[in-house]
């Protein structure tokens, strides 16, 4: 009997599935103790009195089977949003359904409807099987850029400075 798909928003009480789906995403990425959020700063910042990003839950039938965590930036260039892809995460064992491409599409109406300029997001470098996904919908490397990122010692210590 084939498994019915579906996507909707995150809610509050799907802040369990979110956290399990976190830490998945986690250990798929090699970095299974690396995972600080709570369900507490999650509810917070996704649900709070000042949301900083969304959450979309995929189903397969009634099990939750994936996520998609994003969040708006700004290009400066082109005067207009954008939408961020901080987390994308199918579980392994339904992969190759389709899934993570019904994800993208949901991403990419929103980001239509909401007037983005651009979709970013990044994966990484040994993810080969994420980089080809991406690149067969029609995705470009940006391989000119390089991410820089200060955690919480290096803000505090350029904050003091």
């Amino acid at each position: 009997m084939k498994k019915s798909f579906s996507i909707r928003d995150a809610t509050v009480a799907d802040i369990p599935i979110i956290l399990q789906l976190i830490r998945d995403l986690a250990t798929y990425e090699r970095a299974p103790n690396e995972v600080r959020a709570t369900e507490t700063q999650l509810i917070d910042v996704l649900f709070g009195e000042k949301p900083v990003a969304e959450a979309l839950l995929a189903f397969e039938d009634e099990t939750p089977i994936g996520f998609a965590v994003f969040f708006h930036n700004f290009s400066t260039w082109l005067g207009k949003p954008g939408l961020y892809l901080e987390d994308l995460f199918v579980k392994p064992e339904v992969r190759g359904k389709g899934y993570g491409r019904a994800l993208l599409i949901h991403l990419a109406k929103i980001a239509r409807d909401r007037g983005c300029g651009r979709m970013e997001w990044a994966v990484l470098d040994w993810n080969e099987p994420a980089i080809e996904f991406y690149k067969k919908i029609g995705a470009q490397p940006l391989d000119e850029w390089k991410i820089f990122r200060l955690t919480r010692d290096g803000i505090a210590k350029l904050a003091e400075s």
